[in-house]
């Protein structure tokens, strides 16, 4: 029973692979025939774009015409594979394992069965293998891997990566050259050329960096602003008693030692931290101090111009403890 059975399945895939294989090749004959006139129609228009000076629509335009003939190469390859193994399917019939000599023609169609829509009787052959040789010698093929015997032709060719420049720029220089067409191409070189930077990250940086620059000697300034402005408001009398008053009066800007050697034994990013507050403090303490002689000087100014006795400063020595 079992030879029967293997007789009849074997009678079986050799009529239905012959049958696949010799609709799969008339149907891509008809379809690399027609494939030519889309390609002669596409590269006419091409050279049209290319003399009216409309040169970016050209660029698109041609990486659509370097995949239709990536895929016209591959279905003439894969035709001359079926062409293979349709002569050779007694051998098929007669072996339980794969010949070396139709693995190549065999594994390409795995893979190409998939990625050619047009012809779905490819797909028929796949499952005719698949059912015969097991899955596991489709999925070998389909997924590309070691000894998969796939042709790297058939690889390249139906890969879905866009063509690189070189490739582009090659394929307009034919087509003008077709059409005899006096062409500049220094303008598409340099665009093909030309790295794109990605200014996303970039730029967001740089605002950063320069925000942060620009907001710390703002912050430093401020009180040197507003100190100077109480200057400039007061009478040359009262600017020269602020000067003598503030020269009396100096703020501490030493540390000590012990803070300096514990801010010395921090790590770096605690360091800038304690030096950033230190020097806030510092420009808080300078401007009330100064903000404070000014008003002792007006003070004394009104006091003066009243005929009111002028009261004695005593500058304080103040010193800044930061914990």
């Amino acid at each position: 029973m079992s030879l029967l059975n293997q007789l009849f399945n074997r009678g079986i895939f050799g009529a239905k692979c012959k049958t696949s294989l010799n609709l799969a090749i008339a149907r891509m004959k008809l379809l690399q025939n027609k494939r030519d006139m889309q390609l002669k129609h596409m590269k006419k228009e091409i050279a049209q774009f290319l003399q009216a000076g409309q040169e970016p629509i050209a660029r698109i335009r041609v990486e659509h015409v370097i995949r239709e003939m990536n895929l016209w190469a591959a279905y003439e390859i894969l035709e001359l594979f079926c062409e293979f193994i349709l002569a050779r399917v007694p051998i098929l019939e007669s072996e339980k394992e794969c010949p070396r000599e139709l693995r190549e023609a065999i594994a390409s169609i795995i893979f190409a069965a998939p990625r050619c829509s047009e012809v779905p009787d490819l797909l028929q052959i796949k499952n005719l293998f698949g059912t015969k040789y097991g899955k596991e010698f489709i999925m070998v093929a389909s997924e590309l891997r070691p000894d998969s015997g796939v042709n790297r032709t058939i690889i390249e060719k139906l890969s879905p990566t866009s063509p690189s420049g070189e490739a582009r720029l090659k394929m307009l220089k034919e087509i003008a050259q077709e059409y005899s067409l006096k062409w500049d191409s220094s303008a598409t070189e340099a665009e093909f050329m030309k790295s794109h930077e990605d200014l996303l990250g970039g730029a967001k940086q740089i605002h950063r960096q320069d925000g942060i620059s620009e907001s710390r000697p703002s912050q430093q300034g401020y009180s040197q602003s507003s100190v100077s402005r109480e200057a400039e408001s007061l009478p040359a009398d009262a600017t020269q008693r602020f000067q003598k008053l503030q020269a009396q009066n100096p703020v501490s800007k030493n540390m000590p030692s012990s803070k300096l050697t514990s801010a010395s034994q921090a790590p770096p990013d605690t360091r800038r931290d304690q030096t950033d507050v230190m020097e806030r403090a510092r420009a808080a303490l300078a401007s009330a101090d100064r903000a404070t002689a000014a008003a002792r000087a007006a003070a004394q100014l009104v006091n003066v111009s009243y005929g009111a006795p002028t009261p004695t400063v005593a500058a304080e020595g103040k010193s800044l403890n930061l914990t």
